[in-house]
């Protein structure tokens, strides 16, 4: 099953001047910016903080909804969306983070580091432990919007 990370966004000005960020998806994430170009830093934060929460937290991480008028994409950084990767091929493959230590050969400290949105990992590391699950992963660039 192919995973995509991009998130729609709302991003509307309120009375203030303020720009308010919410995500359709996450209806925990929300942020604020004094400008649109902040908004938009302050969209990509607020996603990884709701995708990070949802991981620690043992919860469900959704599907992105397609794109809606009046939304725009934000895309999760390539870490998170790795680990978040791992993270919903353990659950789909409904294996326990003790069996994937097992079948890489690994302590199951290092497997949790893969798992923690906030430990910086070797992309490769991630790579190495999604095989045995029976995932690989492809690097897709397309033009930005």
């Amino acid at each position: 099953m192919e995973r995509h990370f991009e998130y729609p966004a709302k991003i509307e000005q309120d009375l203030a001047g303020f720009y308010l960020v919410t995500f359709p998806d996450f209806p925990e994430a929300a942020n604020d910016a004094r400008s649109l170009n902040g908004a938009m830093e302050e969209a990509i934060d607020c996603l990884e903080e709701a995708v990070g929460g949802r991981m620690k937290r043992s919860e469900h991480i959704p599907t992105p909804s397609p794109p809606m008028t009046g939304t725009v994409p934000i895309t999760l950084p390539t870490l998170y969306a790795m680990k978040a990767a791992l993270y919903l091929a353990l659950r789909e493959a409904q294996l326990s983070r003790t069996a994937l230590a097992a079948k890489l050969g690994k302590d199951e400290k290092e497997v949790q580091r893969l798992l923690d949105p906030e430990h910086v990992t070797r992309i490769s590391s991630i790579e190495a432990a999604l095989r045995p699950i029976g995932k690989r992963v492809q690097v897709v660039v397309d033009d930005a919007e």
